[in-house]
């Protein structure tokens, strides 16, 4: 019977080494498949129950043997919709189950792939080479949170982006300690000041509302304004937006009126007051040219701010080329911060604006969708706005080479490979790039080799087997 045992396990080996070479075949074919991961061989003897002094070396049987677990190279595609694992994880997808453009239904199934080569169909799907749906979370664009607790097909709808009305302009600056206006003379002492001790305010502006040096005028009348620009410095401009959108261009003036009290508690070195261009074409009495903030800016020994106390001033209510642009009801706060304003020796003479910035903006369409390193769809809008609009699902495996394969580089979840570990754990998400595969093809050029030996090894044993049992046969004759 040995004869007729070696016959049946050389059998088994070719059998093994055949499935061996399928699988080092299927590797090599998917050698520039995006995400693929290889399938290796792994081999187990099979020896039958005997008594010790009768063991003999059984036959075998071959294995799949997964590798999901080690991964490809990434490369980069200038894709922003492509992205890639950078470690453990997949993502989550699905399948199209019928229905076509905005009919189309949804296995409803969760499944898993590393193939990122995602980019959008018409219907505004993320869909992959394989034709598989990346699914995530919607974002709520108020409070930033996750919408549901299940993930579902992603879909970017290409609709406008509303304008969002001005209501903070972030001003950082340098007022100069001495002011180099037009009427300045270093001379006269308090020429620099917009209140001349020479005259009084009234007499200066006799058709302007104003108070006194102590309290902050209302406005500037047009008939005034050569004798106001004189006496101020420019302060910067800065465009903001009405709730519509539309854009405005502010100027901003300021003006000193007085050079501080060393005798006040605290001691302070300088006021200054905040006037906001309102037409400067203005010409009559009747006319507003400029309007004040309505707030005495005062700065301490070493030119930091004392008032106002909270760093910020709120612009008066103002009409722009027929445009109301800060109101009762929508009010912008220029915000100073705790040292955004300072009051130092500046030999210009000049305000050294350092930021003007302000949070409002025109509507705008969306330009394009990118993928950051923690799975944010990112889109980036006309305006310049770049807003969060889903969250990508991924997932971890405690087996992950448990998973079923299934076509397309897709996996199905298992008993074996434990349910999914929602999130990516250390893992990063890459934009603009795909996971390789995996397989190396030299490698699988020499498992090729080995394989092919061992086949031909095994029709040796056949060959050697048939020429024994000829022999017996021969006994015979």
């Amino acid at each position: 019977m040995g004869v007729f045992s070696a016959l049946t396990t050389a059998v088994t080996g070719m059998t093994a080494q055949s499935y061996a070479l399928e699988n080092i075949s299927g590797n090599i074919a998917n050698a520039r498949t995006t995400g693929y991961k290889r399938i290796d061989t792994t081999f187990s003897d099979l020896v039958p129950d005997t008594a010790l002094n009768r063991q003999i070396g059984g036959s075998v049987a071959a294995y799949s043997l997964a590798t999901n677990t080690i991964q490809g190279d990434l490369q980069a595609t200038r894709i922003d919709t492509n992205v890639a694992i950078n470690g453990d994880g997949y993502f989550v997808v699905d399948q199209r189950a019928s229905g076509i453009g905005a009919n189309m239904q949804f296995d409803g199934k969760n499944l898993y792939t590393r193939r990122g080569d995602f980019d959008f169909d018409a219907n505004g799907y993320l869909v992959n080479g394989a034709g598989y749906y990346l699914k995530g979370f919607k974002i709520d664009q108020t409070t930033g949170q996750l919408i549901g607790t299940q993930p579902d097909v992603i879909q970017i709808a290409k609709t406008q982006f509303p304008a969002k009305a001005t209501t903070s302009i972030e001003f950082s600056a340098n007022l100069p300690a001495y002011p180099k206006t037009n009427n300045a003379d270093s001379t006269v002492p308090g020429s620099e000041l917009l209140f001349n001790p020479a005259s009084t305010f009234a007499a200066s502006y006799p058709d302007s509302s104003a108070l006194s040096a102590s309290q902050p005028t209302t406005v500037i009348a047009g008939s005034e304004v050569t004798n106001f620009l004189t006496r101020s410095i420019e302060g910067g401009s800065v465009t903001v937006y009405d709730p519509l959108g539309q854009a405005v261009s502010v100027n901003l003036r300021w003006a000193k009126v007085d050079n501080g009290n060393p005798a006040a508690v605290p001691p302070t070195t300088g006021t200054w007051q905040l006037f906001v261009a309102e037409n400067t074409g203005a010409t009559g009495a009747a006319q507003v040219a400029y309007r004040s903030a309505g707030v005495n800016v005062t700065f301490g020994t070493t030119g930091q701010l004392l008032n106002p106390a909270g760093g910020s001033i709120q612009l008066p209510q103002l009409t722009i080329g027929g445009t109301a642009i800060s109101t009762a009801t929508n009010p912008i706060d220029l915000t100073l911060g705790a040292n955004g304003l300072t009051q130092n020796g500046d030999v210009s003479g000049l305000i050294d604006a350092r930021s003007i910035r302000q949070d409002g903006y025109t509507a705008g369409t969306l330009d394009r969708v990118s993928v950051n390193s923690e799975g944010a769809v990112i889109g980036t809008f006309s305006n310049g706005q770049m807003v969060a609009l889903a969250q990508i699902a991924t997932a971890r495996f405690n087996a992950d080479n448990s998973l079923k394969r299934l076509d397309g580089g897709a996996f199905e979840e298992t008993v074996e490979s434990g349910p999914p570990i929602t999130g990516l754990g250390t893992s990063q998400l890459v934009g603009g790039n795909v996971e390789q595969s995996n397989t190396d093809i030299a490698d699988e050029f020499s498992k090729m080799i080995i394989t092919q030996q061992a086949y031909s090894a095994n029709t040796k044993v056949i060959s050697t087997a048939q020429d024994m049992l000829s022999a017996v046969f021969n006994i015979i004759r």
